[in-house]
């Protein structure tokens, strides 16, 4: 008897560590680091509907916004690493803050395990339709002959538009000034109106300006370049030579989390990605999907940190 009941008890204990092996078999939940209705949100949203179709469990989003992004990823960071909490994030928490914030209270590649990218999204530099500069070219000649007279917009301090521009000017040498403003919205407002010059601004903020002949787009920030603009060439096609600056989007997980997980996540994640009604979405976005594995998700990090680190410190810029 005593050996039938050790028999049972190895056969219980045996497929108890099966069934603990399954992933996924309990709701995920996604922490977003921003409000509910941004961008990220938005998209996060999306990505998570179809993910829930794929891995069979229910997925629900988590929005912890406040202090740029700081708040959600820390509340990530905190997380049990067990695949049942993911990090939906993008470049301005994750590669920006670690150098815009002195006391950041996260590192993203010490605290994360980087999973997928989801999407590049690229910035466009424009300028108002009466701006004598009609070609990049002509632009960094026509600030050379008037340094520090003219400026530019962005929607507030450390984002990406308004270092994608720093970064402009550290590799040209132009001397333009700063003038930030509270979002995209506002900013382009001003550009319209004239009280800046230029600025670097995401597709679906543009595009109504553009079509109506309000803006001239002048170069894309990527250097994939964009298929809503495909004419307008990239920043490096035009002679500043190895520039790269998007905005974009990624998963990572908690440190720790078991790589059977990241990458059933991972594999997941770019199935979604490659739907066609994904595709059309990330089309509204002027958006393209980013399909990456977590080793290559993880370089795509590094490389990111170390590029707007550089700009960051080489502009001496601090968080407001």
């Amino acid at each position: 008897m005593k050996s039938i009941r050790s028999i049972a008890f190895a056969l219980m204990t045996l497929c108890g560590g099966v069934a603990a092996a399954a992933y996924p078999d309990q709701p995920i939940k996604i922490v977003v680091p921003f409000p509910a209705g941004q961008t990220t949100d938005i998209m996060s949203r999306a990505v998570a509907d179809e993910l829930a179709k794929i891995l069979e469990q229910p997925i629900y989003i988590d929005n912890k916004g406040g202090a740029g992004g700081i708040i959600g990823v820390e509340a990530a960071k905190r997380a049990p690493a067990d695949g049942y909490t993911l990090l939906f994030a993008s470049s301005g928490p994750l590669a920006i803050n670690p150098s815009l914030y002195p006391d950041i209270p996260y590192n993203t590649m010490e605290d994360f395990e980087p999973v997928a990218m989801i999407i590049d999204v690229p910035q466009f530099l424009v300028t108002r339709n009466d701006f004598p500069a009609k070609t990049l070219p002509e632009l960094i000649n026509y600030v050379k002959e008037r340094q520090g007279d003219l400026n530019y917009g962005s929607g507030g301090v450390g984002l990406t538009n308004h270092l994608t521009m720093e970064m402009l000017k550290n590799r040209t040498d132009m001397d333009v000034r700063h003038i930030p403003y509270r979002g995209a919205t506002a900013a382009l407002a001003g550009l319209i109106g004239g009280d800046t010059d230029m600025m670097f601004e995401s597709g679906p903020a543009i595009m109504p300006h553009v079509k109506a002949g309000r803006l001239n787009v002048l170069a894309v920030g990527s250097q994939k370049g964009s298929a809503v603009f495909p004419e307008v060439k990239s920043v490096h096609e035009l002679g500043v030579d190895g520039f790269d600056a998007a905005t974009w989007m990624a998963v990572l997980v908690p440190k720790g989390t078991p790589a059977d997980v990241i990458e059933t996540l991972n594999k997941s994640i770019n199935q979604v990605l490659e739907l066609p009604a994904m595709q059309e979405r990330f089309k509204t976005l002027t958006a393209s999907a980013h399909i990456a594995t977590p080793d290559e998700t993880r370089q795509f990090l590094e490389r990111e940190l170390a590029l707007w680190k550089d700009t960051i410190e080489k502009g001496n810029i601090r968080a407001e």
